[in-house]
């Protein structure tokens, strides 16, 4: 309260000497007598100028938060008055005599109020190479802001001065000169500061564990002067633009600044001061640009459509490609190049569209990272599958419609994932198999090969002819369609048992049609042997009996 007290005293002296500081100013605004301004607007005007006028002859005489207090008066009434300007320009009734001694009045002040920013930058540069120097190049950083501000109300003034009739081509053309060196030296500032900021947050990360508290502050300090360099920089191109000017080049600085991808990934204390300046500079932009940001966000959810419309043209295209392609891919490694190119695609423009909105990506990519390693250690399992997917995509044991026996499972693979494998099995089942379980275990794969043997065996008695035999098996196989010619079918005795004698056939078929030709072949040779009177014989024993006297 009272430190409250001396800063009005403070301020309310000055006044009580205002009327001797202006009592000799050379340009005061006269009014014809037919103005068609009221008597109580000129009032309202004339009121706001003597306001300003005292505080500026005040500035001199302050230091510290009274010199802040009095600028933020100045900056306050300033703004009244312009904003009382544009409505009498905008009614069109205005006294153009009067009008044009205003804005003149105000184009004289625009320029005090830059020298005066230059003055005190000038300042603050001599005190540079001191240990201070972050806090003493943050604070030129932000005059340089207000300084913005102020060539922004110049070229108002001067497009009111064109809207009564005057003639600015040459303040205009010494203006379009000034931003252009001026644009020029914001683009050289930002991007030093954004190779500063890289170095100091490499420091950072390769400190780890031990990053100091000065460490973390320098990251910090070099954001902030970053975002308020790129601000300037946005301002100027702004202002360029409506004079006219190209500013692509600059616009490309800008945007690599804002929207660069880095790989950075920091300590935890770091990262966490980082996120949370980016919420405060998110908020602050809520708050003061209010409109800026719902055109932003109507960029952001266009960018977004766009980029999932160029994602799914990209997929159709990487789709017909792979698919037509001569190299032959597995199922599997078309969905997995297909998936990818979509997802790229739309990741890409994420990334384009959050850099509109003004994210920085890098500490946002740094917490993606730290979220990544955590996510790893909880997702073991699924990443485990990830990694056989991987090794499946890479070594091919199989493909979509192949027939194959893995993890104690037999059937046919209908889909391919790289988490997971499903089959659908002979009975017509359909399994989800993990796909560490198919990778950690033996994979045979049926159908692989053009050519599967199916290995039969058919019994005679000891009482049939051998040659008959063989030559009713070997006319079954041989007249059989399905039965390949090469490599040509194995008729072979094999085995004399106790009670029969085995041969062994062993003709060749395509995989689909193993079973087939089994059960043909089998349900032929039943019939054929009964009609040729060979015996299949069945297990028997002789059981001899011997009478003993006693």
């Amino acid at each position: 309260m009272r430190r409250s007290l001396i800063l009005i005293l403070a301020l309310s002296f000055p006044l009580l000497m205002s009327a001797k500081v202006f009592a000799a100013d050379p340009d005061p605004i006269t009014t014809s007598p037919t103005a068609s301004a009221s008597n109580e607007t000129q009032s309202e005007l004339t009121t706001l100028q003597t306001a300003i006028k005292e505080d500026i002859a005040r500035l001199g005489q302050y230091q510290g938060e009274l010199r802040t207090i009095v600028e933020y008066r100045i900056q306050n009434k300033t703004l009244q008055l312009r904003n009382k300007i544009k409505a009498l320009l905008d009614d069109n009734t205005y006294d153009k005599t009067f009008m044009l001694a205003l804005i003149q009045e105000q184009l004289q002040f625009n320029l005090k109020i830059n020298d005066y920013f230059n003055d005190l930058i000038t300042k603050l540069a001599q005190k540079l190479g001191t240990a201070d120097d972050e806090a003493t190049l943050l604070e030129i950083s932000k005059r340089e802001l207000d300084k913005d501000n102020n060539y922004k109300q110049r070229l108002e003034t001067l497009n009111w001065l064109i809207q009564i009739g005057q003639d600015v081509t040459a303040e205009k053309t010494q203006l379009t000169q000034l931003l252009l060196n001026r644009a020029d030296n914001f683009d050289s500032f930002v991007t030093y500061t954004q190779q500063q900021l890289q170095n100091a947050v490499n420091d950072a990360t390769n400190a780890g564990k031990d990053v100091t508290a000065a460490q973390t502050s320098r990251v910090i300090q070099l954001k902030e002067r970053l975002a308020q360099n790129s601000q300037s920089l946005s301002t100027n191109i702004e202002l360029l633009d409506a004079l006219g000017q190209n500013t692509a080049l600059l616009k490309k600085t800008l945007f690599s600044i804002s929207g660069d991808i880095t790989q950075d990934v920091l300590n935890i204390d770091v990262a966490s001061s980082l996120i949370e300046q980016w919420l405060n500079t998110a908020k602050d932009q809520a708050i003061n640009h209010g409109p800026t940001l719902v055109f932003k966000l109507f960029i952001f959810s266009l960018i977004l459509f766009v980029a999932g419309l160029a994602g799914k043209l990209v997929k159709k295209i990487v789709s017909n490609t792979v698919s037509n392609s001569k190299l032959n891919f597995s199922k599997l490694l078309q969905d997995f190049f297909t998936s990818l190119s979509g997802k790229a695609v739309f990741t890409i423009g994420v990334l384009i569209a959050l850099s509109q909105l003004g994210i920085e990506l890098g500490p946002l990519l740094a917490g993606f990272g730290i979220a990544g390693v955590i996510i790893g250690f909880a997702l073991q399992d699924t990443l485990s599958n990830f990694a056989s997917g991987m090794m499946i995509l890479i070594y091919r044991p199989y493909d979509v419609g192949d027939l194959i026996n893995a993890a104690g499972v037999s059937g046919r693979v209908s889909h391919m994932s790289l988490v997971s494998t499903t089959i659908k099995t002979l009975d017509n089942q359909r399994l989800i198999i993990p796909n560490n379980k198919i990778w950690g275990d033996t994979i045979n794969n049926i159908t692989a090969e053009h050519q599967r043997r199916v290995d039969m065996t058919f019994s005679i008695g000891y009482g049939d002819s051998i040659e008959q035999a063989e030559a009713v098996l070997k006319s079954i196989v041989e007249a059989h369609p399905k039965v390949q010619k090469v490599p040509a079918p194995l008729i072979k005795l094999h085995v004399l048992g106790e009670s029969l004698v085995d041969f062994i056939v062993r003709p060749w078929a395509k995989p689909e049609d193993y079973w087939d030709v089994y059960w043909d072949i089998t349900r032929e040779v039943k019939m054929r042997f009964d009609a040729e009177g060979i015996s299949i014989p069945f297990p028997q024993r002789d059981v001899h009996i011997y009478q003993t006297s006693k």
